[in-house]
């Protein structure tokens, strides 16, 4: 499954943050994942179900956009 970023509002570009997960890392439905920023405010993207983050394809520091995705989650 992947995890995008979502809309949020008018923003068309948010640098992610950090990574509050590491790749192999268990994750719970609705847990925090990853941080954005976007215009000077920090927003929290949290894990649409339970299972393994299996890959992140964003790094810390990445420019990305609203749609995209910055991760692969392993349902389980």
């Amino acid at each position: 499954m992947d995890i995008v970023v979502p809309d949020l509002g008018e923003v068309g570009e948010v640098k992610l943050v950090r990574w509050l997960v590491p790749a192999g890392g268990e994750v719970e439905a609705g847990e925090a994942i990853a941080e954005v920023e976007a215009d000077k405010a920090v927003f929290v993207i949290e894990a649409p179900a339970a299972g393994m983050l299996e890959r992140i394809i964003v790094a810390e520091g990445q420019i990305t956009h609203p749609g995209e995705t910055i991760a692969r989650l392993r349902e389980g």
